[in-house]
């Protein structure tokens, strides 16, 4: 069995990013509601192995047998996922989602395509923003929730100028969000969590 140290992922954040992947991809599904439906709960396991080994394999350079060894996958099923068609597999989505067994290829495919729309900056969980919504809700954080409302079907990037149309009228902490924004130094916000980031480092700094 192949061994990669443990320092070395944490410099770079594989369960960040592998996370990331397998949420969109949960995401283009249709969500948990989907596969619940279709009585298909197996694709999650397939999506999240699927998701770590594209992500090794793209963004930390490794072996098919390194990846291999660290999911305690056969070499072959590595090979299946990594060589995947994403644009073939999209196609053929709908029909794969009815069929009880997932192939690692499918997985794979839709991991590869997950990655892409990631780096494309199209990173809006918006299957999940009901659900943040309710958790910032329950914590008793109001402002959060009024920002991801404004910012559904919002297609990131998206530069300052745009959000603060978006976003006109609010106001945080009784501040106008027009002048929480002018504090910010970045013109581009790559995703609703990015927003949320550069808005609440900004209240506390100015707090």
């Amino acid at each position: 069995m192949v061994v990669i140290g443990k320092d070395e992922i944490k410099k770079f954040d594989l369960d960040g990013l592998a996370i990331r992947v397998f949420l969109k991809a949960l995401e283009i599904l249709g969500g948990p509601r989907k596969l619940i439906e279709l009585r298909n709960l197996t694709w999650i396991t397939s999506l999240m192995e699927a998701s770590y080994a594209v992500v090794m394999w793209e963004e930390l350079k490794k072996t098919e047998d390194e990846i291999a060894g660290f999911l305690g996958l056969t070499r072959q099923t590595v090979r299946n996922i990594l060589r995947a068609d994403p644009e073939l597999v999209m196609q053929k989505i709908e029909g794969e989602l009815k069929d009880k067994s997932t192939k690692a290829h499918t997985a794979g495919g839709l991991a590869k395509y997950a990655l892409s729309e990631i780096r494309a900056g199209r990173d809006n969980l918006s299957v999940f923003m009901t659900a943040f919504e309710q958790a910032f809700t329950d914590l008793g954080v109001e402002w959060p929730v009024h920002i991801l409302r404004r910012l559904k079907g919002t297609d990131f990037p998206v530069s300052k100028e745009d959000l603060s149309l978006k976003l006109n009228g609010l106001k945080i902490l009784g501040t106008d969000i027009e002048e929480i924004l002018s504090g910010i130094d970045a013109g581009i916000f790559e995703s609703p969590r990015d927003v949320l980031r550069m808005i609440s480092k900004t209240i506390k700094k100015e707090a």
